[in-house]
């Protein structure tokens, strides 16, 4: 595995019915794509999470609750830590606890993904209530990087439409369809 930089970081945000999205990306990409996968997803802060324990069960990529000063390293997958914030600060992750406030996990790692990555950052807006991930989007693209919104799979559709009316989101596509895309889109930026 090694301490090799991805040459992308995917920021994957979910709430309400998102556990099974998880789960069908992490099942469809492979396990070598050079990529480090981010999961933001609203929990209660109190809560014991055994998101992380069940995730693992789906992706061959070494897969850990994010922490303060870890680093980020390819073909690896992070889950933020129960009340929390998760930023980016040159390959490390920052993390600030208790969280600011709730169900704006998304956006705040969005945010910072954006500024730490340009365009090699990716927003991924899956299932779940309210707006979180809106605003990410759009500091997304304003840097150059790509970003996506789970297309009518989505249990709980309010995020990935709130992304895409925003209209700061490229790709609405079946979660099957995700990892090819990516590979695509660094591809392009090797070029």
């Amino acid at each position: 595995m090694g301490a090799l930089h991805p040459n992308l970081i995917v920021g994957i945000g979910g709430s309400a019915g998102a556990l099974n999205a998880y789960k069908a990306l992490l099942d469809a990409v492979p396990s070598n794509t050079d990529m480090a996968f981010v999961i933001i997803s609203h929990m209660n802060p109190t809560a014991h999470s055994e998101l992380a324990k069940i995730l693992s069960r789906h992706t061959k990529m070494t897969l850990r609750v994010a922490a303060e000063a870890m680093p980020i390293q390819a073909n690896c997958v992070y889950v933020i830590p129960p009340d929390a914030d998760l930023l980016i600060e040159n390959y490390l992750f920052k993390v600030i606890s208790p969280r600011s406030g709730r169900n704006k996990q998304v956006d705040l790692f969005f945010i910072s993904l954006a500024e730490a990555m340009g365009d090699r950052a990716i927003g991924i807006v899956l299932s779940g209530y309210d707006h979180d991930g809106t605003k990410g989007c759009k500091h997304i693209k304003a840097n150059g990087g790509k970003t996506f919104a789970q297309d009518m799979s989505a249990e709980v559709d309010f995020m990935p439409l709130s992304a895409q009316e925003s209209g700061n989101v490229d790709f609405v596509i079946p979660l099957g369809e995700i990892p090819d895309k990516l590979k695509s889109l660094a591809a392009a930026l090797k070029t």
